[in-house]
């Protein structure tokens, strides 16, 4: 009896020993790694930089003539419109040179009339001798005389009219005012050419002005001849959507400085969230073309440059040098190295070697290959 159960045993060990070593430890060394796969989409071609606001129209407001200020006609960061009186200088002294223009017009149109029928009667006497030819040329010029100071005289009538017109100071186009620098009372002079009344910013539309590196201007350019390129730009504040706007202007020459070219897009801005002299963050558009991209975390770098871990359909891993093209969020437009449907490793790879088996145990499994099922050996 003992015998028997010993044979038995025995031949159990006998049988256990007999499977081979790689099917008991198949999953046991296999590394485990997160895997994605190569897909392709749209991703836009974008450029980023740091703009700022700028007013497509600023005008500081300076008087004209010299005077007593008498009314201002607005409130300080008001909205204006075209024509929109601003500023009410004392009239009456231009009122009264306009009345002396006038009066010395009439005064030297009364003469012309004269001189002009003097020359009427003097050129009949003229033509019969009765006058000499030098007091008729002289009654001649005496009228050409009058007439040209009669040009004179509504010159100076027109010029003072405009002056008194000075007097009240209009918006010039629509926007937004600024600190007043003058009040009611205050005597304001032409030759303060250095002071401003008012500066008034246009607010809307809005340009943003940023700089584009030289590398990126031939880019730039092309896209900009194929059509419309979008800029947004991100107002500070948590609760201010981004604006949309569209490229407009590509200065001509590079600040040799910074090694930049200025560029500008202007902005609807219809409800006044920009503001000129805002430093804001701007997202450029170029194109969204449809290209192979991979996780960015799958890339790594090496002294030839960068690479990828293919996992092929023995779940194997196999080492291949990839081009990247450029870097969108979290993905890296792949320009050459990789098919799209193909798997690679996105984490996990400083443990790996080529031709290692690999087991992904997390959601992105399900993009790797199918596991070979497991013989069950007879006993």
């Amino acid at each position: 009896m003992h015998l028997v159960i010993a044979v038995g045993v025995t031949l159990a060990l006998a049988a256990c020993a007999g499977k081979t070593p790689s099917t008991a430890t198949s999953d046991s060394t296999a590394a485990i790694v997160r895997t994605g796969k190569v897909q392709r989409r749209a991703v836009p071609l974008t450029l980023d930089a740091v703009g700022v606001f700028e007013p497509v129209r600023s005008a500081a407001v300076r008087s004209q003539v010299t005077g007593t200020l008498l009314r201002v006609a607005f409130q300080e960061g008001q909205d204006v419109r075209p024509g929109d009186l601003l500023f009410e200088i004392d009239p009456r002294p231009f009122q009264n040179a306009i009345a002396v223009a006038e009066a010395d017009r009439e005064k030297i149109a009364v003469q012309l009339e004269n001189a002009r029928l003097q020359v009427a009667r003097y050129a009949e006497l003229n033509r019969t001798n009765m006058v000499s030819q030098e007091q008729y040329h002289t009654i001649q010029a005496t009228e050409r005389a009058l007439a040209a100071q009669l040009l004179v005289s509504e010159s100076a009538v027109a010029s003072a009219q405009l002056q008194l017109e000075y007097c009240s100071i209009r918006a010039p186009f629509a926007g937004r005012t600024g600190t007043l620098g003058a009040h009611e009372g205050d005597l304001v002079r032409a030759s303060d050419a250095n002071i401003a009344l008012v500066t008034i910013n246009q607010l809307s539309p809005i340009y943003v002005t940023f700089g584009v590196p030289q590398q990126q201007i031939s880019t730039l350019s092309r896209y900009r001849t194929a059509g419309a390129i979008s800029v947004v730009a991100a107002p500070p504040g948590a609760d201010s959507a981004p604006e949309r706007g569209e490229l407009t202007f590509l200065d001509n020459m590079v600040d040799a400085t910074t090694g930049t070219l200025k560029v500008k897009a202007t902005f609807p801005n219809a409800a006044h969230h920009l503001w000129p002299g805002q430093f804001v963050p701007v997202h450029v558009t170029l194109a969204s073309p449809d290209v192979l991209v991979v996780a960015t975390t799958a890339v790594q770098d090496d002294q030839d440059g960068q690479h990828v871990f293919v996992v092929n359909a023995d779940r194997k891993t196999e080492f291949r040098h990839v081009t990247i093209e450029r870097v969108s969020d979290t993905d890296s437009v792949v320009a050459g190295g990789l098919a799209e449907g193909e798997i690679v490793v996105v984490d996990g790879q400083l443990r790996l070697v080529p031709g290692e088996l690999v087991e992904a145990r997390d959601a992105a499994a399900a993009d790797a290959p199918p596991r070979p099922k497991r013989q069950r050996k007879a006993t």
